[in-house]
């Protein structure tokens, strides 16, 4: 799927739950704390802050579906003795 075809499959996602659980655009915008706009815009495939989602996913009850989407990465006590304290905070490529 392309970016676009996401942000549409998404949308739609979120919309079918607002419906389902029966709140308005205007009780989404109000209890997240954004604009009517905002939702309008999220509702239409529109791109927005991840904050912004956070906050709509919030009000939905479906924020602890992140961790589905990205679950936290487990390290195998073999990797941990190898590394040793040394966790890299960032990567870099050779030139």
């Amino acid at each position: 799927m392309s970016n676009v075809e996401i942000l549409v499959e998404l949308s739609k996602r979120i919309k079918d739950y607002r419906i389902k659980k029966r709140f308005t655009q205007q009780e989404i915008a109000d209890r997240a704390g954004v604009s009517l706009f905002t939702i309008a815009q999220i509702e239409k495939g529109k791109s927005v802050s991840m904050a912004t989602l956070i906050a709509v996913l919030r009000v939905l009850r479906l924020l602890e579906n992140f961790e589905m989407l990205l679950p936290e990465i487990e390290v195998s006590p073999i990797e941990i003795m190898k590394l040793k304290g040394k966790n890299p905070k960032r990567i870099r490529r050779k030139k």
